[in-house]
């Protein structure tokens, strides 16, 4: 039988312990029939001042991204969705593919994680190739964006990463800083914007700012619900957070379907 409060769907929503972002943004694109239960990943809210410091976050992550899984899945969730991105980034496309594959098969269940939903829904918006991408990272994680999102045909001609000093000050990022970084990405003559970094709290400035930049601007938590949405037959339009949530209905074709595709044929 069905939840009588998520009688559409109940899914599994998978957040670091530290990140205040991710469950108000979702909660706010929530269509009716539709709820999320928060798993947490355990990690500490260590200082982080340094591309190493940034590797020992990842680490303590990674630590605890199994039992966050293992936790949400005791109350039955038919679907994952991840609102956690650097790891879904980190190693490019194809380790991208690996963490999806392990947890369906962990779980059985299908997933949305932040590096598909974001190439996806920049596929959206026709044969867009130079994108500006902002992130609350350090360096090595920008790398690891960098490289999956150049490993989907995109040309990455500028990332600004915000070296945030650990992981709650990623939700203390002003709308003035983010709209300044936005503006100084557009600088460099792209098509589109995207913003990674779940704990950016970027959903609704986003949808403004593509409004006067005349260009899609992309925020992660945005595309991660959409993505849900859209990979579980749901046509909703959700009005406040741009033009992903109203004018998209369909997925559009993945670039590793398209690869898987395209190796059969050979």
């Amino acid at each position: 039988m069905p939840d009588e409060l998520g009688w559409r769907a109940n899914w599994g929503v998978i957040a670091p312990s530290t990140n205040t972002s991710v469950q108000p943004e979702f909660d706010d694109m929530r269509p009716r029939g539709v709820t999320n239960h928060m798993s947490r990943i355990w990690i500490p809210n260590d200082p982080v001042t340094s591309d190493d410091e940034f590797n020992a976050l990842m680490v303590n992550i990674r630590k605890e991204w199994d039992n966050a899984i293992l936790r949400v899945m005791t109350c039955n969730p038919d679907y994952l969705v991840m609102g956690m991105s650097s790891e879904t980034f980190w190693g490019g496309l194809a380790q991208a593919n690996e963490l999806r594959a392990r947890m369906t098969e962990m779980t059985g269940l299908r997933v949305a994680m932040g590096s598909d939903a974001c190439q996806a829904a920049l596929r959206c918006y026709g044969d867009i190739k130079r994108i500006g991408v902002l992130t609350p990272y350090w360096p090595v994680a920008d790398k690891n964006v960098k490289l999956f999102l150049e490993d989907c045909g995109f040309e990455v001609v500028a990332i600004k990463g915000l070296c945030c000093e650990g992981p709650t000050a990623m939700a203390h990022v002003t709308e003035k800083v983010m709209l300044d970084a936005l503006l100084e990405l557009n600088e460099y003559d792209v098509e589109a914007l995207l913003q990674c970094g779940t704990n950016l709290a970027m959903a609704r400035l986003a949808a403004e700012a593509e409004k006067w930049l005349k260009k899609p601007v992309v925020a992660i938590n945005t595309a991660t619900y959409w993505y849900a949405m859209r990979d579980n037959g749901m046509d909703d339009v959700i009005d406040g957070f741009g033009s992903l949530m109203t004018d998209f209905r369909e997925l559009p074709k993945l670039y590793f379907d398209k690869v898987k595709e395209q190796a059969q044929s050979a």
